[in-house]
């Protein structure tokens, strides 16, 4: 068993980054799910035409983020569901331009040495 970390790399309009940043502030489900250590969401400096944001996931074992991946993947489709039903006629404004996803194992960890 090794632990791995989700990096989820988002590109936003210029500008908006900090704004897309606030939405990952208030803990949501992930940080409830078996095998989940750690959230972290990082801004890229010095990007000239967009902001980029790295949402950071680490957990116990691939396992857990899969089923994680799987739960979110069915509550999206849900969602769409409902909004597809109950459309509130006016398109919401997403300043988000592209995603990538990609998984890490940890190999090598150095923490703190312990002080005396």
């Amino acid at each position: 068993m090794s632990q791995m970390t989700a990096v989820n790399v988002i590109r936003i309009e210029k500008g908006k980054g900090q704004e897309v940043a606030a939405r990952f502030e208030k803990p949501k489900a992930v940080h409830t799910f078996e095998g989940f250590v750690r959230m972290e969401v990082w801004m890229k400096e010095d990007v000239e035409d967009h902001d980029e944001l790295h949402i950071c996931t680490t957990w116990e074992d691939e396992k857990y983020f899969e089923a994680w991946r799987k739960k979110r993947a069915v509550d999206k489709a849900q969602a769409r569901a409902i909004q597809e039903q109950n459309p509130s006629g006016q398109p919401e404004e997403n300043p988000i331009l592209g995603t990538e996803l990609s998984t890490y194992l940890t190999l090598v960890q150095h923490l703190p040495a312990e002080k005396d």
